[in-house]
C-alpha cells in the first residue's frame, strides 16, 4: 500500500499502521481510518513482527493496534519499538478491561485506548482527538496550554439531561436539527416538533452544551439577529 498523499495546499495526512491479525477486523480498521479526514493508511499488519519489518521501511505517525497478536502482546511490541528509538504513537484496540495493563501503555506512550467492538463514531472521535493533540505540538506558553493539549486526548464526559426534558422530545429535535443543513432556529423546531419556541430552545441549547450543535447568529431582516442552530457531529 502506497503512503498516503496530500492535496496540494493541504497539510500531509497523518500516517497510520492498522496492526490486527483478524483480517476481517483489520479491513474494517483501515477502512474507519480512511474515512476520516486527515489520515491515511499506510499498511496493515498481522503481527508484531510483520509491524516491526513494516516500521522498518516506512514512516508511521500512529499505530492503531490489537493488543492480543499470534506472536506476543501488543505492548511487547511498543517496548521493542521504544528500544529501537521509533517514537509512533498508539492507539490501543483491546477487549480486555485492565487497568493496571492501561497503566503500562500509558508509560509507553499508549495516547489512547478504544474498547472492543467499538463502532467507527467512537474511533473518529478518537483519532479527531488525537489530530487535535498533534496540532498543540510546540513550546507552551504556560500551564493553560499544556492542559489543553492535554485535555484533547479526553473524551468528552456525557451532559446530564435537564430536569424537565424527555428523551422522546430530545430524539425529534435532534432528528429536525440534523435535516437542517444550513441550521435552524428555535421558532422553526418548534414547529418542526410541535413544541413551543422557548421548549424548542431548552432542547437545542442542551445540545450545545453536549457538543452535539453550535450556535450563531444570523443577520437577515432588518431587526435582532436571530440565532440559528446547526448540527456538529453523528455521535
Amino acid at each position: 500500500m502506497s503512503p498516503p498523499q496530500a492535496k496540494p495546499g493541504e497539510p500531509a495526512p497523518i500516517r497510520v499502521l492498522v496492526v490486527e491479525d483478524d483480517p476481517v477486523a483489520a479491513d474494517a480498521h483501515r477502512m474507519y481510518v480512511e474515512r476520516v479526514p486527515g489520515f491515511g493508511v499506510v499498511g496493515t499488519a498481522r503481527s508484531g513482527g510483520d509491524a516491526q519489518r513494516l516500521l522498518e521501511r516506512t514512516p508511521v505517525d500512529l499505530l492503531l493496534l490489537d493488543l492480543y497478536l499470534p506472536d506476543g502482546h501488543g505492548l511487547q511490541l511498543v517496548r521493542a519499538l521504544r528500544a529501537s528509538g521509533n517514537g509512533a504513537d498508539v492507539i490501543a484496540v483491546t477487549s480486555a478491561r485492565d487497568l493496571a495493563m492501561v497503566r503500562d501503555g500509558v508509560s509507553l506512550g499508549v495516547v489512547q485506548y478504544v474498547l472492543k467492538p467499538f463502532t467507527f463514531s467512537t474511533l473518529r472521535d478518537r483519532l479527531l482527538r488525537y489530530a487535535e493533540f498533534r496540532a498543540t505540538a510546540g513550546e507552551a506558553s504556560g500551564q493553560d496550554e499544556v492542559d489543553r493539549a492535554l485535555a484533547a486526548l479526553r473524551a468528552p464526559q456525557p451532559v446530564a439531561m435537564p430536569k424537565g426534558l424527555t428523551q422522546a422530545t430530545l430524539h425529534a429535535v435532534t432528528e429536525a436539527l440534523r435535516a437542517a443543513e444550513e441550521g435552524i432556529s428555535a421558532a422553526a423546531t418548534a414547529e418542526t416538533v410541535g413544541i413551543s419556541r422557548i421548549t424548542a430552545r431548552r432542547y437545542l441549547e442542551h445540545l450545545v452544551d453536549a457538543g452535539r450543535a453550535a450556535r450563531a447568529p444570523h443577520y437577515g431582516q432588518i431587526g435582532r439577529p436571530e440565532l440559528l442552530y446547526r448540527w456538529l457531529s453523528e455521535h
